[in-house]
């Protein structure tokens, strides 16, 4: 902490980095290309911690705000070591949803995502106190590609019922202006896509609520009726300062509740939440060349506080973005000067509920072109763990398990037991954790089938595909 409070080293002569160097989190530019660097931070955060709020039937600006104390907190507890910028979770999307379609309230919602936060804080401290190998032993690769793979795939029922009928044609150009900025765009403008598909398709349904009137079709709720695609009549009450109280809709500061059937479902994303962070954690120490194993601890504890205070609050969970951190590699500028510009930054727009009031009216059409492609890219996430730790499916006791638990989760699959019930999310994840876990115990020592000769170890995910399973 001692780093952050007596400021930064300038690094050269300010202006940018020579070729092979690198400004480190310890070092800044000038103020004015910091101030900068801090604005394109914001820029990248900003399209999704904003979208997946309202999502979940959330305030906004609540989210924006306490994204922007979290990175504070942070930055502070990693001791400045660890530049990354905490915006609003997307792995929680999809078991609020499910909470919601129980009947569950937001208060039951935010405080499920406080005791997620409480344990993802837990394992942190585990983790500080005990080493990174905890992770890596207790959720493997394969593990958590699994989980992160069906949270994501869950979430294709909200998109096909909720969103996307509420405006097919809004929804398909929507989804496809995502698409073209982040495969076309250069630069920055490659990097916010969400927030180009989003100020395009909110535009277009404002103009064809002028040219052709109002839309007759479902709403949220799938009720049918004729109304405007954009309802703009809560921004006019709306003060440009004050507190983000929310709407009805999307409530702001509150109280949570605690519910046995809302925290199941929930707090299985702790899992996707540290494998957010561990990932992240490993790409900036490759990107700075510095050894930041030893605060991984740090920066799961700082995540999971930042989380459970969130909840407390009645906002939106966070995690580490991956946008902010490509940012970084394409400027190499790791100066944790520009994530404080950008935190700062985050907070004041967090006290515009006018702001919250216009991002809360986003129309469903947008949020189902949107949510398509990235729900997509969230369950694709799990399969990329898979790809980069060369999961390997030919053993029975790796595919078997997580085979059954994807199915599970993406199918909402129920198991009642007694009076209570566990499904999809919950059940899928503690099938793939327990499943895989247990039938590595239980099968034969792999061998190398080139000589015959035991593997070390038992088996792994990860391990050459020529080390195979002893089937003789």
């Amino acid at each position: 902490m001692s780093r952050v409070i007596r400021g930064w080293t300038l690094h050269g002569d300010g202006r940018a980095p020579a070729p092979g160097e690198v400004v480190r989190p310890e070092e800044r530019l000038s103020w004015g290309r910091t101030v900068g660097l801090g604005a394109q931070h914001v820029l990248a955060m900003f399209g999704a911690t904003f979208v997946f709020p309202v999502l979940m039937g959330l305030d906004p600006n609540l989210a924006i705000l306490l994204s922007g104390l979290a990175t504070m907190l942070f930055l502070l507890m990693t001791r400045g070591r660890v530049p990354s910028y905490l915006g609003t979770s997307a792995s929680f999307v999809g078991v609020v949803a499910a909470v919601r379609a129980d009947g569950g309230t937001s208060a039951e919602v935010t405080g499920a995502i406080a005791v997620c936060g409480v344990v993802v804080a837990l394992v942190g401290l585990a983790v500080h106190l005990g080493g990174g190998r905890i992770v890596s032993a207790v959720l493997p690769p394969a593990v958590t590609g699994a989980v992160v793979l069906l949270i994501g795939f869950n979430l294709a029922p909200v998109v096909a019922g909720t969103y996307w009928p509420q405006d097919e044609v809004v929804a398909v150009i929507t989804m496809l202006v995502v698409m073209l900025t982040a495969v076309a765009g250069r630069g920055m403008l490659g990097r916010l896509g969400v927030l180009v598909g989003l100020v395009v398709g909110y535009g277009l349904s404002l103009l064809l609520d002028t040219v052709l009137g109002p839309i007759t079709g479902p709403d949220a709720s799938g009720v049918v009726s004729t109304h405007p695609r954009v309802d703009l009549s809560g921004v006019a009450d709306a003060p440009w300062i004050g507190l983000p109280l929310g709407t009805p809709a999307a409530p702001g500061l509150h109280l949570p509740a605690f519910s046995a059937s809302a925290i199941l479902l929930v707090v299985p994303v702790a899992v996707a939440l540290i494998a957010e962070n561990t990932g992240h954690v490993k790409a900036v120490a490759n990107m700075t060349r510095e050894d930041l194993d030893p605060y991984l601890g740090r920066a799961l504890a700082a995540d999971g506080i930042a989380t459970a205070v969130a909840g407390g609050v009645g906002g939106s969970p966070t995690t580490t973005y991956a946008e902010n951190i490509g940012v970084m590699a394409a400027t190499r500028v790791y100066s944790t000067a520009a994530y404080w510009v950008a935190a700062v930054v985050a907070v004041a727009i967090g006290f515009c509920p006018k702001f919250g009031a216009v991002v809360a009216a986003t129309p469903g059409g947008v949020l189902g072109g949107i949510t398509v492609v990235l729900y997509g890219m969230i369950g694709l996430l799990g399969a990329r763990i898979w790809v980069e730790n060369r999961v390997d499916f030919s053993r029975p006791e790796v595919l078997v398990p997580l085979a059954a638990g994807i199915v599970i989760g993406i199918g909402d699959v129920a198991l009642t037991i007694g009076g209570g019930s566990l499904s999809g999310i919950a059940l899928g994840t503690i099938v793939v954790i327990v499943g895989y876990h247990v039938l590595r115990r239980l099968a034969p020592t792999p061998v190398d089938r080139r000589d015959g000769t035991p593997v070390d170890g038992t088996p792994a995910d990860g391990t050459p595909a020529d080390e195979e399973r002893d089937r003789s």
